[in-house]
């Protein structure tokens, strides 16, 4: 009788346990409390409790029912389609929520409408819609950051008139930036798999507070997606298939990953393999974005050929793998042991804008080839959290990261024999401690510490092509240079009334640079480098809601940026009839930045957004003329070139405006608008200003949205603004042969627009397609600054199946 009552016991806790479903958050996966469920009539309701779940039971297999929360957008299902959906329904944010949770500007969770910064977040349903050819697109689709591109492998992000090493990459709080990290355009970002991303925080202004040196200009954050724990003791499997075809490239990018999952551990594996052609672009702009020539080798005979479809950007296309594991270990609610492994490597990939440079006199190109070598990128990281009952702490977080970075360039000028390679290393260790403190009522403490140890290496040689001959040449850094920094900080949150959230913190940092020179190719006026300096930064902000609808934010806050190995010790062609040399009398370049924002908030149907800022770069660490050894010109790579160095020659500053907009016309219909205005002007020693390098033109978007549950349509303009030859910084005036010529036959960057339209269908709960076509007028532009012409119409296929 005991056994038989135990039994049916048991039965009835299964059962009623299988009509326990769970209501989670459609980006982060995490339960939502205080969800309402009903159904037509409203004769039966069902709210969520703390874990997220209800009781399905009261629902007939059928019966339409409704979830509700303020927060999110309405979902309205069956409960078959839960229960074949695995007892899970999935509710996405609305747009128009401020209590948005942001990790970035403490590496903590804090609510968004109490953060002074300014911070776009892009989810991962985003990145599935607008389903970005790299990380780098990922950025410029949200209509906030610029980007540039040299090439198609190409991706340098604009934030705020800064860019490259005065911007901070990280991905799970493990920072990207290395000590070769340059002054001119970077490709790291395409590294970054859009595949394995679960949602990107982007910090606009200093956040040097958090993240130290070079986060002057802003922070892009890419957290990828965590392994999923199983609710119960079975095994829990999952993953999925994606596949996706453009037209304007003949790209070919496929992905597959699988999760496993147990209650106490957890995988997942990534993989994805990108294949792109020759980039084809459009045709009604500029005649001399055109590519009507280029080189070939016959019999080992540089020859100028003609292009026969100048439409086609040859010597464009590359291939690309990326991998990720992660694997994740909760032995109690305590604590939770995260660890993952990343590697991305692209095939040999040409610098397409060195390919169309010209020769002096216009009648041919200057090189036969440049190309980078395969780019590599490895990180392997272990994070331990622990939550509560600390004696300083409420949460603890641990972060300690290896990774190896790999690039190497190689060039050969046209009818020349001599291949000129060079090849560097990095191998970065990172160490982070980070604390959060929350018992002391409306206030709350986050602090901790950072070091970080680069190792730089570097060789290079020169190939005779004709004989194979290999002979030594000038590395491009001080072979066995170190790059490392400790740091400590204290960041606090103080919420002096329920709408009004005071925040403020300090930092301070010492690097350490240890270098020494090779006397073999050049005569150097000394034998090494040993810089050791420190930089105090701080902030000071609110964020004050005056009425509920309307939020006020002011920051005030200080960057920095430290001399690496790059600024100090390096030789390289910067340009033609130019040559960088080391100099190891720098110091840290320092920002002052102040910002105001507003947002109104009008009935839930319309949300306004506006912020302006002002940032004065002082000590700026500028390529300015230079002498060697007393002498402004030497010989480099067998050409006469002037003498340049980076030097604390300039100050400049940067001032704007950015505007956006969200309207809701109903539950189907939105429209949502961004505009950002950038001005920055550079101040020489001697007194005059010249226009910034990275302060991109006007630019903008406009989308009109039309959305249900299964199927999403957008049909979005997207614009930029012109840049006058007055305008342009003196090294891109420089650099003449990339753009269109004014009336005076001078350089300038003409404005553009393009036409577009993404859709997304939901074919099954496991099934979705998607269809694009951007730049549908088939316009010819480039982006300021960028050496390639950009995709001109392009077809965009994707598919995609999750289990």
């Amino acid at each position: 009788m005991y056994r038989s009552s135990l039994f049916f016991f048991f039965i009835f806790v299964m059962v009623a346990r299988s009509q326990q479903i769970a209501v989670l958050d459609a980006d982060t996966g995490d339960a939502i409390s205080n969800v309402a469920i009903y159904n037509s009539d409203k004769s039966k309701v069902a709210l969520t409790d703390f874990d997220g779940f209800f009781d399905i039971a009261i629902f007939s297999k059928n019966e339409r029912i409704t979830i509700k929360h303020i927060s999110y957008e309405l979902l309205k299902t069956s409960k078959s389609q839960i229960l074949k959906q695995g007892r899970k329904a999935f509710l996405v944010m609305r747009p128009e929520q401020l209590d948005e949770v942001v990790m970035s500007v403490s590496k903590w969770e804090q609510q968004k409408k109490d953060i002074p910064n300014k911070i776009a977040t892009i989810t991962a349903r985003d990145i599935a819609f607008t389903a970005p050819q790299t990380s780098a697109d990922l950025l410029q689709n949200t209509g906030k950051v610029f980007v540039q591109k040299s090439q198609l492998s190409g991706g340098s992000p604009m934030i705020r008139g800064f860019s490259t090493n005065r911007l901070v990459l990280s991905v799970d709080g493990v920072r990207m930036n290395n000590a070769i990290f340059r002054g001119g355009n970077l490709q790291n970002v395409i590294s970054i798999d859009p595949f394995t991303i679960k949602n990107t925080e982007i910090i606009f202004g200093p956040g040097s507070v958090i993240y130290g040196s070079d986060a002057i200009g802003g922070v892009m954050n890419f957290y990828t997606q965590v392994p999923e724990l199983s609710e119960n003791d079975s095994l829990n499997v999952y993953g999925g298939a994606n596949y996706r075809f453009s037209s304007a490239s003949l790209e070919n990018t496929l992905n597959a990953k699988v999760g496993l999952g147990k209650k106490k551990w957890a995988s997942l594996t990534s993989f994805t393999f990108n294949s792109f052609q020759d980039l084809v672009m459009g045709s009604h702009g500029p005649d001399s974005y055109l590519r009507n020539s280029f080189v070939r080798t016959v019999n080992g005979e540089d020859l100028l050929v003609a292009n026969d479809k100048p439409r086609k950007q040859v010597s464009t296309g590359y291939d690309q793998i990326n991998f990720m594991q992660k694997v994740r270990f909760r032995p109690n609610a305590k604590w939770d042991v995260r660890s993952g492994i990343f590697y991305s490597e692209t095939t040999e990939y040409p610098r397409y804008d060195r390919l169309i440079r010209p020769t002096g006199d216009g009648t041919g190109l200057r090189s036969a080839v440049w190309f980078y070598g395969p780019q590599k990128w490895f990180m392997g990281n272990v994070q331990l959290n622990k939550k509560g009952n600390g004696k300083f702490y409420d949460g603890l977080k641990i972060t300690s990261a290896y990774q190896r970075f790999e690039e190497s360039r190689n060039n050969r000028d046209f009818q020349d024999v001599n291949l000129n390679s060079t090849k560097e290393k990095v191998d970065a260790f990172n160490f982070n401690i980070d604390l959060e403190d929350k018992k002391m009522g409306d206030f709350r403490l986050y602090y901790g510490g950072e070091y970080i140890f680069n190792r730089v290496h570097s060789e290079a040689q020169n190939r005779n092509v004709r004989t194979d001959v290999i002979t030594d040449a000038p590395t491009r850094y001080p072979d066995g240079s170190s790059w490392e920094s400790l740091a400590g900080y204290v960041n606090s949150e103080y919420r002096t009334k329920p709408n009004f959230t005071l925040m403020s913190g300090l930092r301070y940092s010492h690097v350490w640079i240890d270098a020494v020179f090779d006397q073999t190719f050049y005569t150097f006026p000394f034998d090494d480098t040993n810089l050791s300096t420190g930089a105090l930064t701080g902030s000071l902000g609110f964020s004050w809601f005056p009425k509920a609808d309307l939020q006020v934010t002011f920051n005030g806050s200080t960057g920095f940026r430290a001399p690496n190995i790059d600024d100090v010790g390096k030789i390289f062609d910067s340009e033609p009839g130019a040559v960088v040399v080391p100099n190891p009398n720098l110091e840290p370049e320092y920002a002052y930045n102040v910002e105001l924002g507003i947002q109104k908030n009008l009935g839930d149907k319309l949300v306004l957004k506006g912020a302006t800022y002002y940032t004065y770069l002082v000590d700026a660490l500028v390529r300015r003329d230079f002498s060697f050894n007393g002498n402004t010109e030497l010989i480099y790579q067998g050409e006469l070139s002037n003498v340049q160095a980076i030097q604390n020659a300039a100050k400049a500053y940067v001032y704007g405006f950015e505007f956006g907009m969200d309207a809701f016309l109903s539950d189907n219909w939105s429209l949502s608008s961004n505009l950002t205005i950038t001005e920055g002007i550079e101040e020489e020693a001697d007194g005059t200003d010249t226009p910034a390098r990275h302060a991109a033109p006007t630019f903008g978007d406009f989308h009109l949205i039309w959305k249900n549950q299964k199927f999403r349509a957008n049909v979005f303009l997207n614009y930029n603004g012109e840049l006058a030859f007055n305008d342009l910084a003196v090294s891109e005036i420089s650099k003449d042969f990339m753009y269109a010529k004014d009336r005076n036959g001078n350089p300038y960057s003409p404005s553009w627009y393009t036409l577009n339209c993404r859709s997304q269908y939901t074919i099954g709960a496991n099934l979705v397609a998607s269809v694009n076509l951007e730049n549908i007028t088939n316009q010819l532009y480039r982006t300021y600054s960028s050496g390639i012409a950009a995709p001109g119409r392009n077809l965009i296929l994707g598919i995609s199946y999750n289990f």
